[in-house]
């Protein structure tokens, strides 16, 4: 065995072992789509206090100065386990690494060691109610004063704005011109500043994790803006080729799948071999992600990669269900109760927005088309 490799085999048996005991004294219980749904600030302290946020990170901006790799190693166990790492999802995945390229050096100072011990948390505010996948089109306007930017607009599924300090918005601060991906910018909006309303959105699970951001008349200093004026988009195509590639687009179901293979529902041919093929397509996937992450981290093209990683994972995520539903029939209703019915309800009812969040899989598929060169 490498030293990498033993390096990675110890860290993977270190978050086990905190998982276990985690669960073990209930501070959680596995469910679906934990990255989204799965909020506990209490939680993803314990995670800053272990040095498993900003792992990548410098360790002078309080990160941990580790590989990509061992970074992939704990999210993969804490995704498996459906541990609730929702608060701190956005920071440590692509706010942390877009203030690292392109922020100021007082915003590095200011804001990475509180995100790496997990007591910064980032909304992000992409999308608006008229926009959907073509964040080129977006409303918000951000016009200079004399101490930065007074910012108006709307933005929606800004998940748990209501619950974190920043919103890190795509605005619009000068007309489009002929290119409508030119005179955008990105800033850091305090959630808590006059101007700013967040209200909640209750989606189909019962949960309010969803919310819409109204900005009237918000003063955002200049110190705020991340990256150069005007260049907002280059950021976002970033920011995007974490939350597309990461095993979350892959895992999101996993808690429910695994809870199928314990066994605790018999299986017949068919369902082995549906197992056996879900299986396989989850190796596949988790190459193409590992592979992404090093890319990223070489800091080369990732967009086509990056978005067949989301397309194919949302796909297999949506498979699990289906072959979870056919291995329970004839069996209880999963509102009935038991483990498996609790994990086989949750991802139903998360199941409509896997193909939504990070781009649908039609505007994925174009970007594929275009990066084959077809």
């Amino acid at each position: 065995m490498t030293t990498v490799e033993s390096t990675l085999t110890g860290l993977r048996t270190e978050v086990r072992r905190f998982l276990a005991e985690e669960s073990a004294a209930g501070s959680f219980r596995p469910s679906c789509d934990s990255w989204i749904q799965g909020h506990s600030v209490e939680f993803s302290r314990k995670l800053g206090d272990r040095g498993w946020l900003g792992m990548t990170w410098p360790q002078r901006y309080g990160g941990g100065g580790r590989s990509a790799r061992e970074r992939f190693t704990v999210i993969e166990e804490l995704l498996a386990a459906g541990a609730p790492v929702a608060a701190h999802w956005i920071a440590d995945r692509q706010t942390g690494p877009l203030l690292l390229r392109v922020g100021s050096e007082q915003q590095k100072q200011t804001l990475l060691p509180a995100m790496a011990r997990g007591r910064l948390f980032i909304a992000a505010g992409m999308s608006e109610p008229d926009s959907g996948s073509d964040l080129a089109s977006v409303r918000t306007r951000a016009v200079p004063t004399a101490t930065g930017w007074r910012v108006n607009g709307r933005k929606v599924w800004t998940s748990h704005a209501h619950r974190s300090h920043y919103l890190l918005a795509l605005v619009r601060t000068a007309a489009p011109g002929g290119d409508r991906h030119t005179g955008l910018s990105q800033m850091l909006i305090k959630l808590d500043a006059p101007g700013v309303h967040v209200r909640p959105i209750e989606v189909m699970t019962g949960e309010a994790h969803f919310t819409e951001v109204t900005l009237d008349d918000v003063d955002v200093p200049a110190g705020m803006v991340v990256g150069a004026v005007g260049d907002g988009w280059r950021g976002v195509m970033s920011e995007l080729a974490h939350e597309r590639s990461g095993p979350e687009r892959y895992l999101s179901t996993f808690p429910l799948f695994a809870e199928l293979v314990a066994g605790r529902t018999a299986h017949g041919e068919a369902a082995l071999a549906d197992i056996g093929s879900v299986t396989a397509r989850l190796w596949a996937l988790r190459a193409l992600s590992v592979q992404v992450q090093d890319l990223i981290e070489r800091r080369s093209p990732t967009d086509t990669a990056a978005a067949l990683v989301k397309d194919l994972g949302t796909r297999l995520e949506g498979e699990i269900i289906d072959i979870t539903r056919r291995a329970c029939r004839p069996g209880p209703h999963p509102a009935d109760g038991g483990p498996l019915h609790t994990l086989l309800r949750e991802a139903q009812l998360a199941a409509p927005s896997f193909t939504l969040r990070g781009g649908t899989n039609e505007i994925l598929r174009g970007l594929v088309a275009r990066g084959l060169g077809t």
